[in-house]
């Protein structure tokens, strides 16, 4: 059975990895939205106008499931304001684009403590709340640690994180599992996972039970 996807935030750490999964599947026909199509599986967006018009702009082709991996910092955004704009507006958008065209299922990168104090995590919490309230059948939300892998732009205070993950992870027991690292394949391979799941409601999906995922994963041949 093919399934219809399509996915906002395909060029950044687990888009692309997503992306390269996607499209060896024959039974997977990937729509991908970007700012700037790279491959003819990317459609050219402009993201404030999908803001305003999710239906209008994103089109008309029916979709089964759809995946937000965007996601940004406020110092990459320059201001609260921007990130606000991608984390939050650009990813319901997608999420009503995707719901206006017959998804049933959504699928969103978040992070570990989202809801939690602090505007960067409460942004995440209200956008989880939001895109929960629309009316999928299923939603999933990724809530990872840190997500370990090579990003295109500098970020001095992750890269020394992720040379500190190995040393951490192991002290983090218990509930502190879902604060440690976890590598942008294994998020990855952990959404292919989920893709098509149907059993109803939201779920939230940690650091642990994403490595476990992206093991049944690589098993199945993801």
């Amino acid at each position: 059975m093919t399934v219809r996807v399509l996915l906002a935030g395909g060029t950044g750490l687990v888009g692309t990895r997503l992306t390269k999964l996607l499209s060896t599947r024959h039974d997977v026909v990937l729509t991908s939205l970007a700012r700037t199509p790279r491959c003819m599986a990317e459609h050219a967006i402009d993201f404030d106008a999908l803001v305003a018009d999710p239906l209008g702009v994103a089109g008309p082709d029916p979709v089964d499931v759809g995946i937000s991996c965007l996601g940004t910092t406020i110092r990459k955004a320059g201001a609260q304001a921007a990130f606000r704009r991608v984390d939050h507006d650009y990813v319901l958008a997608v999420a009503r684009a995707a719901l206006g065209r017959g998804a049933r299922q959504f699928i969103m990168v978040s992070s570990v403590g989202a809801g939690g104090r602090g505007f960067y995590l409460r942004v995440k919490g209200e956008v989880e709340k939001a895109v929960t309230s629309l009316g999928f059948a299923r939603v999933d939300i990724i809530r990872p640690g840190l997500i370990l892998g090579e990003r295109q732009e500098r970020r001095p205070i992750e890269k020394l994180a992720q040379q500190l993950a190995p040393l951490l992870d192991p002290l983090l027991v218990g509930g502190l599992g879902r604060y440690a690292s976890v590598s942008a394949d294994a998020v990855a391979a952990a959404i292919v996972n989920l893709i098509g799941k149907t059993q109803p409601g939201c779920h939230i999906h940690q650091s642990p039970e994403l490595g476990s995922l992206a093991a049944e994963a690589i098993r199945a041949g993801a």
